[in-house]
């Protein structure tokens, strides 16, 4: 069985920085894309990066140039780089994984971290 497990989250003042993690563990035969969705109170969730498995990452419009993912395919963990924070960025932020247990399966399959909480104080 798959799990992930999300850390990092925190209070910090606005301007400062934050990293996340999200690890996957269990039988997996590959991890295709992984990343990060948050969401803020009142609001729906939202797409805040992903990184393809050629390490191609891609951004919202509201975090480029402060937020940074990348990943470790050997520890199978995803990372996102939170800098440069602003009260606006106050989320629950979810990982994600895409990955395949087994080379004859046709989709992936994906699993969500737990949730961390991100709060910035202005």
């Amino acid at each position: 069985q798959v799990q992930v497990v999300e850390s990092g989250g925190g209070l910090v003042q606005a301007g400062g920085s934050l990293r996340l993690s999200c690890a996957a563990s269990g039988r997996v035969f590959s991890i295709n894309a992984m990343g990060w969705y948050r969401q803020g109170p009142g609001k729906q969730r939202e797409l805040v990066a992903y990184i393809d498995a050629a390490g191609v990452s891609h951004y919202a419009d509201a975090v480029k140039g402060r937020f940074t993912i990348s990943r470790d395919n050997a520890k199978n963990t995803v990372y996102l780089q939170l800098n440069s924070l602003k009260p606006e960025d106050t989320a629950v932020y979810y990982c994600y994984e895409d990955f395949l247990v087994d080379p004859r399966e046709q989709r992936d399959r994906r699993i969500w971290g737990q949730g961390t909480q991100v709060t910035v104080s202005s």
